[in-house]
Formats: structure tokens, sequence, C-alpha cells
């Protein structure tokens, strides 16, 4: 059956048929809509050729990029709509052994190495704006900052004689974060030079707009979100993501956990362990590319990576 006759007529079922309410069925819609779209860019055009590796697929992409709850309403959606059409059309059921739990932990998005070095290196320094904007992005990054932490420092708290900067961070906590050799010299530069460009009047604010007041915290996500479109990133980078990025390239220089913990500012140890399992899947995604036992699927994939 044609992917576009099949979610037409199941749309209609679930609203005569089944009663399901207004907003249940507009749920459905969009995330069937996203499916069956996703479906017609692998070449997908009739419901027979959905395999389930497909709908693994699908899934997989999406817990990328959203919240698990909205996950799992998605895979009941699809489970949903396979049913109906084994039992209207008998066809068979590629969602059978779909399994999606509401727990289950998304790992962060984080940039690679390169991919910070690329970020870094494509702004000219010599326009005080774009070196505004590198220098909030070196002091997320470098410093492990939250957004929030980044556009409210204040020129006491940055202390770039000692490389250190006090950050408030959530809950009015206080703590102290190390700012790295190769950033002091470039955060010197904006505060001595670009800085006095943009006051106006009087600020203890550290990064100031061209209007000489606080950089609000959309426009480091409208700078990235510029960024990425320039350097065809593939990924969607945000501040937060610059934040995880700097804590899983810590973890593997070396540092320690309760390390990172501190500087990241997390209550609880938990939720810096995250960066562990990232760590580890790093490393069975490259036992999987390299060992001599793996499979022909992954060994064409290491040859076309170095070729």
């Amino acid at each position: 059956m044609k992917l576009d006759e099949a979610l037409k007529e199941y749309l209609m079922h679930i609203r005569i048929n089944e009663g399901k309410s207004r907003r249940t069925g507009i749920s459905y819609e969009e995330d069937l809509k996203q499916y069956t779209a996703w479906l017609k860019e692998k070449g997908i055009k009739d419901t027979k050729k959905i395999t389930s590796d497909l709908v693994e697929d699908f899934i997989v992409e999406q817990q990328k990029a959203k919240a698990s709850a909205s996950v799992v309403r998605m895979a009941s959606s699809i489970r949903s709509l396979h049913r109906d059409l084994a039992f209207m059309h008998d066809e068979k059921d590629p969602s059978l052994n779909l399994e999606v739990h509401k727990d289950t932990k998304r790992l962060p998005v984080f940039c690679t190495v390169d991919e910070i070095n690329r970020l870094m290196s494509s702004f000219d320094d010599e326009d005080p704006k774009q070196y505004l904007d590198h220098a909030i992005l070196e002091m997320i990054y470098a410093c492990g900052l939250r957004v929030s932490e980044v556009t409210t420092l204040t020129l006491n708290r940055v202390d770039l004689d000692t490389g250190k900067c006090r950050v408030l961070g959530k809950g009015d906590k206080e703590r102290i974060v190390p700012i790295p050799d190769g950033s002091v010299a470039f955060l010197k530069g904006y505060r001595d030079i670009v800085r006095p460009v943009y006051l106006k009047g009087r600020s203890n604010l550290f990064f100031l707009n061209r209007f000489g007041r606080r950089i609000t915290s959309k426009y480091v996500e409208n700078l990235l979100v510029q960024k990425c479109n320039e350097l065809n990133f593939k990924k969607h980078i945000t501040p937060h993501k610059l934040r995880h990025s700097y804590a899983t390239h810590m973890l593997q220089g070396g540092a320690d956990l309760r390390t990172i913990q501190e500087i990241l500012g997390h209550s609880n140890i938990a939720t810096t362990e995250i960066y562990t399992h990232v760590q580890n899947r790093q490393l069975f995604d490259s036992y999987e590319m390299y060992h001599p036992g793996g499979s022909d699927l992954n060994t064409l994939k290491r040859r076309k990576k170095e070729e």
C-alpha cells in the first residue's frame, strides 16, 4: 500500500472508529508524518517494503534529538499504524519487536576536538564583533560554563592574572573554575581592547554587546546556529553542547570525575557519570570498527574511512 494512502486511511480510522481525542489524533499525525517523510527519503514509498531495521534506524535517529518521552510516544504511533495495516491488509508488521523505554538515557551530543578547532579558528579577530563572539564561545568551552553563567560574568569575578574565575551557578552556588593558559591571553585581548569599544557608561559585566548591555542567551544560541551553517556542521551545536564537549574532552584527557563534577558545578556525581558512558560508547564503536573479527560491513566502513 502506498505510504500516503496508508497514513490517510489510518488517521481516519483512529478518529472515527477508535474515537481518539483530537489532541491524540494530532500527536499521532505529527509523529507519523515525520516517520513517512523519513521513509520517503530512504526511497521507501510502499508499506510492504518497510523492514524492522528501517523502523529501528528511524527510532535511533529520533533518540538523538528528542526527549525519551517523545520517542516512546512516536514508537507507539508507529506500532499502532503497522498493527492497523497488518489487520486491515494482512501485511507483515515490521514494528512487532520494537521496544523503547521511557528511562532510556540519551548520551550528550558533543563536538570533536577538530570541530572545536574549526569553530574557534573561523572568526576574524581583527573585527571587534567577531572577537567578542569568539571570546564568548572560548569562555564557554574553555571553562565548561553554562551560557547563563557566561552572560552574567562580571569583571571582578574573572581574574586573568591568576587564570581563575568565580562562577555563580545554579542555586547561587559559587565555584572556582580554572581558565586554561591558552585562553588567558586571548581573553585579556577582549577585556583590554574590545570591551572598551562597547562600553557605554558604567557596567561591571565582562561581556557586553554593541549597545553596552548584557549579552543574552538567545544571542549565543543564534551565533552557534549561524556558525553551524557557515561551517556546514551536521550536528546542531548549542551552548550546552559546548559544555558537554568540554567535559568529554577533559575525561578523554585523563581528568577524574570528581574534578569534572566540581568544575561543572554538578551537585550529584551521577550527573557527571554520563560522560563515562560517552567514553565507553566510543571504545565500543572503535572495537566494532577496527577489531579483526568485525563484520564485513564494519570492514567496508573502515576501508571507506581510510580512503
